[in-house]
Order: C-alpha cells, then sequence, then structure tokens
C-alpha cells in the first residue's frame, strides 16, 4: 500500500502532539510473545522502541523468555513441571533459566537496539542489586473449599525492592536499559521471576508514564469469546473485580496485576496491546486512539 505525500505529513503531524506530550518520559516495554519470536515482528519493535528513544523518550525493556527456556531444558533432557501455572525450578533449571534470559535472549535484544543506535545496556536483576527478590510460594487448592496449601517450587521468586539508582544514571546518560527477569536473593542466590511482574515493578519505581505490555491478544475483553467486547479503559478497582469474578483469568492475570502494581507504584498508566500488530508501539504512544486496553487507576476514571 502506498501512502500520498499528504497522507504522509498528515501521519506526522498527528503524532506532533505526543512527541511533545512524551519528551522525556520513562515507558517501560514488558516484551515478549510472538513478537519477541517472529524475526519480523522482533524488527519493528526494535524499530519503535528506537523511534521513542530519537524522539525524546526514555524507554526502559523488561523481556521475559519462557518458551526459549523450555526449549533448552528438553534438549538437556529435562522435564518441566508447573504448579499453579509456575515451573518448578530446582538449582540447575535456575541456572538454564539464568543462562538463557541474560546470556542469550538479553545480548540478542541489545544488540539489536545497538544495530539501531539506540545505545542499549543490557542488566540482570543481579547488577548493582536491581531486582532484590524473595521466595514465592505457590498456592495450591485441594479443595475449592479449603484454602490454599503454600508450596514450594524452588528457585522461583517475588520482587522485594527495586534498586533505581543505575536504571536512572543509565537514563541519564542517554542508554537504554534492557533488563532480565532474574532477581538477587539475601544470599546471592538466583530467582527466576515472571517478567510482568518484573516490568509492573519496574515502572512503579520510576514512576513511568507509561507501561506497556506486548502480548499475543488483542487486549481485556468483557467476554473473551465475543470478539466485539474489547474494553478500551478499565479502572484499577473494575480489573481487580474481574479477577476475582474470573473473567480476567489464566496468564492475563499477572499481566493486568502487573498493571495495578505499576499503577499502585506511581506509574500513570499501563497499556496491555497486541504484539502481533506491526508497529503496535508507534499505534499505541503516537496516535489519538490508541490500541487495545489500557487499564487507570481509580481517580483517573473521575478526573
Amino acid at each position: 500500500m502506498s501512502f500520498s505525500a499528504g497522507q504522509k505529513a498528515s501521519v506526522l503531524i498527528e503524532a506532533l502532539p505526543y512527541i511533545k506530550r512524551f519528551y522525556g518520559k520513562t515507558m517501560v516495554i514488558k516484551y515478549g510473545g510472538n513478537a519477541m519470536i517472529n524475526e519480523e515482528l522482533k524488527a519493528k519493535v526494535i524499530e519503535d522502541i528506537c523511534l521513542m528513544k530519537y524522539v525524546g523518550m526514555r524507554p526502559v525493556i523488561v523481556h521475559g523468555g519462557g518458551p526459549e527456556i523450555t526449549g533448552f531444558l528438553k534438549k538437556i533432557g529435562k522435564q518441566t513441571e508447573f504448579i499453579a501455572g509456575l515451573r518448578v525450578t530446582d538449582e540447575e533449571t535456575v541456572g538454564v533459566a539464568e543462562m538463557v534470559l541474560v546470556g542469550k535472549i538479553n545480548s540478542e535484544i541489545v544488540s539489536l537496539l545497538n544495530n539501531y543506535g539506540a545505545k542499549a545496556v543490557g542488566l540482570s536483576g543481579k547488577d548493582a542489586s536491581l531486582i532484590c527478590a524473595e521466595k514465592h510460594l505457590a498456592e495450591v487448592y485441594e479443595d475449592e473449599q479449603a484454602e490454599p496449601k503454600l508450596v514450594d517450587i524452588g528457585y522461583v521468586g517475588d520482587v522485594a525492592k527495586i534498586n533505581t539508582d543505575i536504571l536512572n544514571t543509565l537514563l541519564d546518560q542517554g542508554y537504554t536499559p534492557v533488563i532480565a527477569p532474574i532477581g538477587v536473593g539475601e544470599n546471592n542466590e538466583s530467582y527466576n521471576i515472571n517478567a510482568d511482574y518484573v516490568a509492573g515493578e519496574v515502572a512503579g519505581a520510576l514512576q513511568a508514564e507509561k507501561l506497556i505490555l506486548l502480548t499475543d491478544i488483542e487486549g481485556i475483553y468483557r467476554d473473551y469469546n465475543d470478539k466485539d467486547s474489547l474494553i478500551e479503559t478499565l479502572t484499577r478497582e473494575d480489573a481487580m473485580a474481574m479477577i476475582r469474578e474470573g473473567t480476567i483469568a489464566g496468564g492475563m492475570i499477572p499481566k493486568v496485576e502487573s498493571c495495578i502494581r505499576a499503577i499502585d507504584g506511581g506509574a500513570q498508566k499501563t497499556h496491555i496491546i497486541d504484539g502481533r500488530l506491526p508497529h503496535a508501539l508507534i499505534l499505541e504512544v503516537f496516535t489519538k486512539r490508541g490500541i487495545g486496553t489500557e487499564v487507570i487507576g481509580d481517580e483517573g476514571a473521575e478526573a
């Protein structure tokens, strides 16, 4: 599809107020899903992040890598077990996770960004104690009527604290931080942490202008079977109610809870968007309507 000079100019003019509004603002991007696997989409995401950087925004990337970890474990003949939706992570598994997330995926993203001139720096949560972690105990319901049983599933962590000094230093010097979701415990042990939760905690700690989660779904639906029920804006209170009633379920729960954590920490807005759509970040940040679902604080609904 070709565009006339006038159409191209209109696109740029539409973007102008957003470039002005978000100049100097921190944008935390959770990079995952098909946009990390499909080479064509990967290139477009990197281009979008670089454009954000070049017009004066301060992007921070948090990435996942669950499928790659599973694939490597399979290669070495290690079975993957999940409890309450979380990977059981023994000492060998957390070592593999750290190797894949930090040594492979993180370095690849950094290399791509640097090739486009974005001055990216790769970080593990262990660097400068960026992500201080504590052990996560999985909640297992043996009986629907009973209280959940807490189960130790190994080196799976929760974020205890985000130390933002290194992130602010890098951002102030014009670098783009790329964070792998490995946290460090009190005894210097590694913890594998859900990347959605890390992104939410980072966005809150930095009091980011936006948290944007790239997913493999268009957004949040009132009824997942009804594609016309996509929600454009959802308050924190309504999001929590939808989790309690089961409308938001499965893999969408950590994404929505990530948005809530970001808002509670001080982020301005959060967005769940479809990373399968080429240039999804540009469409969200630089256009009037945006895409996907934004989750906002309850006070935002009253404004």
